[in-house]
């Protein structure tokens, strides 16, 4: 991990401690910065992640969509509101807080969505990498109206995911690479969901451009691909090249479960688990 500009000390003396706290940690400096309540920015391969004090506050990935689809795909927020607010706006949390502002923008939505799309890009900035990150210091981030999260909580839902992949059809080559309709004749039943996902399939678009033409989370895209992998009914291009399978999860200690106060964040979870079980 190569650190950029000219950062203060991390407050670690003991390695040993060190390495004892950060054992299984998807990684160990973004770790390592949240012990140190670090603000800046961390950049890897697939995606960038803010920090804030320790905490993250914001995460962009090229491979997911961003909270502005999230809000204008299904009619929550008119698309030109969004696009004045972006123009006008210095980053996400400033476009934010100029719609709550202007009242077009109900709170509880913002902050839904903008978990949503936190978590989203969360877990593919978390995705192995082949190339080292960066992390940038900033004395003073812009934090915004939107709510953050701690780093342990986005690294173990972001296990969680992978381990959820994992069981629904273990092989990752549909994830990334071009679809195409393993069995065109099939008459297999699908929910109305993986329908809508079904139909775009035409040899072309990746699950991640699937999910950003229906405005829907890129990971909850995925779940539904996989579901249609094992129903047999797509799969990946023949020769088709995607991003590097994620390696075998390790078994992991037991870890207490997170205390959830805040009622949306325990709403958005209640949604997430229904999306999962369709």
């Amino acid at each position: 991990m190569t650190m950029v500009g000219t950062p203060p000390p991390l407050p670690v003396r003991d390695r040993a401690a060190a390495a004892d706290r950060t054992a299984g940690a998807l990684s160990p400096m973004l770790r390592r910065l949240a012990e140190e309540q670090a603000t800046g920015v961390l950049v890897r391969e697939h995606g960038t992640l803010y920090l804030a004090r320790g905490r993250v506050v914001h995460a962009e990935s090229p491979l997911a969509p961003g909270l502005g689809v999230l809000l204008t795909a299904h009619g929550t927020l008119a698309a030109a509101a969004w696009q004045r607010a972006a123009e006008r706006a210095g980053g996400t949390a400033d476009a934010a807080r100029l719609l709550l502002d202007a009242g077009v923008l109900p709170a509880g939505a913002l902050e839904l969505c903008h978990l949503d799309a936190l978590y989203d890009a969360g877990y593919f900035a978390l995705t192995p990498s082949s190339t080292p990150g960066r992390f940038r210091y900033d004395v003073a981030p812009r934090v915004g109206p939107l709510p953050s999260v701690p780093v342990v909580a986005l690294e173990r839902e972001t296990l969680r995911r992978r381990l959820l992949l994992h069981r629904l059809w273990p092989d990752p080559a549909a994830d990334s690479a071009p679809l195409i309709r393993a069995d065109p004749a099939s008459g297999a039943q699908v929910t109305s969901r993986r329908r809508a996902v079904l139909d775009r399939v035409d040899g072309v678009r990746t699950a991640l451009e699937i999910a950003r033409d229906l405005g829907r989370q890129a990971f909850h895209t995925l779940v539904d691909v996989r579901r249609l992998a094992a129903a047999g009914l797509v799969r990946a291009a023949p020769g088709a090249r995607g991003l590097p399978p994620v390696p075998p999860i390790p078994p992991a200690p037991a870890a207490p479960p997170l205390t959830v106060t805040d009622p949306d964040i325990a709403l958005l979870k209640r949604l997430r688990d229904a999306l999962e079980a369709l």
